[in-house]
């Protein structure tokens, strides 16, 4: 069969990782079976909808790369069709109008509380003559929900789910102000954007009987239904803020890059054997529900970072520069962003995220005279300025500026001067970085070029006392 799915966010808030990962699955099952891949907005809340927290939905999903067929579906503009449906079912006998008071449902609350049972309605107007109604209730429409037997669903992921129908009450499926209620929208909008599979979250099984009903009541075809286990923290706790509850956009802004986000997340809960690792065209061709676990996957900051590590080592050196410069905090002149090209395969290897790998790549592009951490600022004595700076002096006349002739001319002014190369390879670091930390010291001289590396070490040489460069 034709397969069509859809993910539906409410725009209140950020597009939040968990959300992300039920879009993703979708968007993968789709792809696999070169079927239609829908995005619906579910606005009709519309105190809490705002056009900024539809727009980062849209953003979030394109970062992502998870493209949708066709236009996106707002479904507050749907209002009219719900209410359409909501009459139809009331003609033909399978929904009713409920003129239950406010003070009605509170004194049937009550009763069941006392009495220890489930606070639901009890059908008062079910079957009640609506003559009866009086004028200053304006009424809901209710589905009029099967009593007996069973309602069962075939879940994907969570095999054969049945509920007893005595166990859930009639439904609103309008409210007495003529809006829809999330229940029938849901179920109007997914018959209507011709729907054949529902992947979501199995905080929604609960749900899916109730909606199962209304397809029923109106005789339209019942979706397949896939509830997959929800994203707990490390500790096995429901994922929070603490553990990763964030939006799409912070992950961007941690430096996360996007294929590595949805690799990790449709790792998370989905397996193809002992694979890690894969490219978005290998999760196309091997994803499928079977694939799906049925407890929650964990969220592991760890592997998460290690696994984006891998995905900075693969990528272009150009695109890693792009990405990082707006981290920078500067415009770069075409000279620097060719000098941070040339020193980004010694960079990548080193970073787990844009931000460490903007943070180690500054030091190639920082003002002079640059500044000097603390650790280094310590290392700026007077004897390791000397030593700098006589260097200086020595490489000045240098006419091979490569790796290894620099690594030679180094070591011999150490052998010269009779001391070991650690006494003048931490002090030039430090002199051209301003950290006790970088690549390889005379690959960064390569790539800062002959002047820029001089310059540098001059103005360690002429640093007062051992507080480092000028800021």
């Amino acid at each position: 069969m034709s397969v069509t799915v859809r993910f539906a966010p409410s725009p209140t808030g950020f597009l939040h990782i968990g959300n992300a990962r039920t879009g993703l699955f979708n968007w993968f099952f789709a792809r696999h079976h070169g079927g239609t891949f829908r995005l619906r907005i579910e606005d009709t809340d519309r105190q809490r909808s705002t056009k900024p927290a539809i727009d980062a939905i849209y953003e979030a999903l394109n970062w992502l790369e998870i493209d949708w067929d066709g236009d996106a579906v707002l479904q507050s503009e749907n209002l009219p069709r719900h209410a359409e449906v909501a009459q139809a079912m009331l003609d033909a006998g399978t929904a009713y109008r409920c003129y239950a008071s406010p003070a009605e449902l509170e004194a049937m609350r009550e009763r069941q509380r006392a009495a220890g049972l489930p606070m639901r309605y009890d059908g008062l107007w079910r079957d009640r003559d609506p003559r009866e109604a009086p004028d200053s209730v304006a009424p809901v429409i209710r589905l009029k929900a099967p009593q007996l037997g069973e309602t069962i669903i075939e879940d994907g992921v969570q095999g054969t789910v049945r509920v007893a129908n005595a166990q859930m009450d009639d439904l609103v499926l309008l409210r007495a102000d003529g809006s829809p209620t999330y229940m029938l929208s849901v179920v109007v909008d997914d018959h209507d954007m011709g729907i054949t599979h529902v992947i979501r979250g199995d905080d929604h099984l609960t749900n899916a009987f109730r909606q199962t009903q209304i397809y029923r009541a109106m005789g339209w075809d019942v979706p397949h239904f896939s509830h997959i286990p929800l994203i707990h923290g490390p500790d096995g706790a429901k994922l929070s803020k603490r553990h990763g509850a964030l939006g799409v956009d912070a992950y961007r802004d941690l430096g996360y890059l996007p294929e590595a986000i949805r690799n990790y997340l449709l790792r998370l809960g989905w397996g193809h054997g002992d694979d890690e690792i894969f490219s978005t065209e290998q999760a196309i061709e091997w994803f499928d529900l079977p694939g799906i676990g049925r407890s929650p996957s964990r969220f592991d900051f760890a592997k998460l970072d290690n696994l984006n590590g891998h995905y900075i080592r693969q990528a272009a050196d150009a695109r890693l520069v792009d990405l990082i410069v707006p981290r920078l905090g500067a415009e770069l002149t075409d000279a620097e962003r060719a000098r941070l090209c040339l020193a980004m395969p010694g960079l990548k290897a080193r970073a787990k995220t844009l931000v460490e790998l903007a943070d180690n790549a500054r030091f190639y592009v920082a003002a002079r005279p640059i500044a000097l951490d603390a650790k280094a600022a310590l290392l700026a004595t007077a004897e390791a300025r000397g030593l700098v700076a006589g260097l200086a002096g020595d490489l000045a006349a240098a006419t091979d500026w490569t790796a290894p002739a620099l690594e030679q001319a180094v070591r011999q002014f150490a052998e010269f001067r009779s001391v070991k190369l650690g006494q003048v390879a931490q002090p030039l670091r430090v002199a051209l970085t301003g950290s006790t930390t970088s690549p390889g010291i005379f690959e960064v001289m390569t790539i800062l070029g002959r002047e820029e590396a001089l310059g540098r070490m001059v103005d360690f040489g002429n640093c007062e006392g051992n507080r480092g460069a000028p800021q």
